[in-house]
């Protein structure tokens, strides 16, 4: 039996050891990010009303902002749903997020306007997804306890 020698294949051939072919380019891509070029350095006022208050807070520490309650709720059916969404334009502010069917409304209200609030919580408050934050944080015994204190401010 004849030893192999290690440069040399079993079969007789030599190795071949060239770089396969590669396909060169006719130009060249520019080395930048297209969708980050022209963002400014800044947030804009309406990214900075979209963050969630939390990450507002833990950002740029905690506003001083009046006491609130806020009402958030989703699209439903009935004759109703057109009624509340003008009534929760008309608060102090109002925001819509998600798109249809996961579109949600939250209207924040300041003590100032609580009759307004009492008014737009009688139409969306039989909702189970209705939510109340107080302060934009969901607490416990919102709708049982700090909505009827909230009543108290009515004149």
């Amino acid at each position: 039996m004849k030893p192999v020698d290690s440069g040399a294949r079993a079969d007789g051939h030599e190795p071949d050891n060239t770089a396969p072919a590669i396909e060169v380019p006719d130009y060249r891509p520019v080395e930048r990010f297209w969708p980050y070029v022209d963002l400014p350095e800044q947030p804009t006022d309406e990214e900075l009303a979209a963050l969630n208050p939390e990450l507002s807070e833990a950002l740029f520490g905690t506003p001083r902002l009046p006491f609130s309650v806020t009402l958030d709720f989703p699209q439903f059916d009935g004759p109703d749903y057109a009624r509340a969404v003008d009534m929760a334009r008309r608060a102090a502010e109002y925001r819509e997020t998600g798109t249809s069917p996961l579109l949600r409304h939250r209207a924040r209200f300041y003590p100032d306007a609580a009759m307004a609030l009492r008014d737009l919580f009688e139409v969306v408050g039989r909702l189970d997804a209705c939510d109340v934050l107080i302060d934009d944080r969901p607490v416990p015994y919102a709708r049982e306890l700090w909505l009827p204190l909230f009543w108290f401010l009515i004149r």
